[in-house]
């Protein structure tokens, strides 16, 4: 079992069942998956910046991730409909709770004149999504081969129903959120 695992466990639930007032174990929100997806417009004009893209992403995340492609033609954008627009990775089980571990505990802290992340970034049913800047605040990046600076998004989904009960489980799992 994970460390951050161990932790919701030992310490989460028991804290969220008396701060919401919940008295069954299961009403307790969790995390459900983290999802990280790389837009790459740039993709149209050079293939090459997937190969980039898809090594950062899979050495960040711990396994391979899937090419997402254009849904639609755009002609002002030379995109037609199939082209590879970008990539995602979905994380489930021990890899998302290491990766959440090592988010908040190490590459949060990397980040150049960190504040603290925003509150407002709630979905309204308690999912929260984070944009990353670049790919080089993971420690698993190794500056010197990376071909371009890639931003990219993560997405917390977790089984909360409210933006208030995911942002309680989020804090107690240590996201460092900005002070209102």
């Amino acid at each position: 079992m994970s460390r951050l695992k161990e932790r919701y466990v030992k310490e989460v639930v028991p804290e969220l069942m008396s701060k919401l007032g919940y008295k069954n174990v299961m009403q307790v929100p969790k995390l459900s998956k983290i999802v990280l997806n790389i837009g790459l417009g740039e993709a149209i004009q050079n293939p090459k910046a997937l190969e980039g893209a898809e090594r950062d992403l899979m050495a960040i995340a711990g396994q391979h991730p899937v090419i997402t492609r254009a849904k639609k033609s755009i002609a002002a954008f030379k995109l037609r409909e199939g082209m590879p627009v970008g990539m995602m990775v979905t994380l489930r089980g021990r890899r998302m709770y290491d990766f959440f571990d090592k988010l908040v505990s190490v590459v949060l802290a990397r980040i150049r004149d960190f504040q603290g992340i925003s509150r407002d970034s709630f979905d309204g049913k308690g999912n929260y999504t984070l944009g990353i800047k670049e790919q080089v605040v993971f420690p698993e990046i190794d500056y010197d081969k990376v071909d371009k600076l890639r931003g990219f998004e993560v997405v917390i989904a977790t089984t909360a129903a409210t933006d208030e009960e995911g942002r309680s489980l989020l804090e107690s799992l240590g996201m460092p959120f900005r002070r209102s």
